[in-house]
């Protein structure tokens, strides 16, 4: 019986590896079984750290709102306590982003949490 190659059918698994692994140096965008390996590694890292973004941003504001706050006279968990507890819905982003930019308009929420 004759040997069978696949042909189109494989040609084009190997090339959709293969066009995934540009920009790779070496033979890591050369040849296909270690194309196949970094190219799984990578994918892998992406799902990983598209996961890892959001608790890095979340600390980064946190820590913002933080020094925010102790400029104001007053320590974050007092007074994300105190936005609470005074209905005011504004997300970490926003406060974070707000502390940078505005600051006059974060001390006027950290006064309104505050009292």
């Amino acid at each position: 019986m004759a040997r069978v190659t696949r042909g189109f059918k494989a040609r084009r698994r190997r090339n959709k590896v293969l066009k995934l692994a540009k920009g790779f140096r070496g033979g890591r965008h050369r040849l296909y079984k270690t194309a196949t390996e970094a190219v799984d590694r990578a994918l892998g890292y992406a799902y990983r750290d598209r996961r890892n973004k959001k608790r890095d941003f979340r600390r980064l504001w946190i820590a913002r709102i933080g020094a925010a706050a102790k400029q104001n006279g007053t320590s974050y968990s007092k007074f994300m306590g105190g936005l609470k507890k005074a209905g005011v819905e504004l997300d970490r982003k926003v406060l974070s982003n707000m502390a940078i930019l505005d600051p006059n308009g974060f001390s006027q929420v950290v006064k309104l949490a505050v009292q």
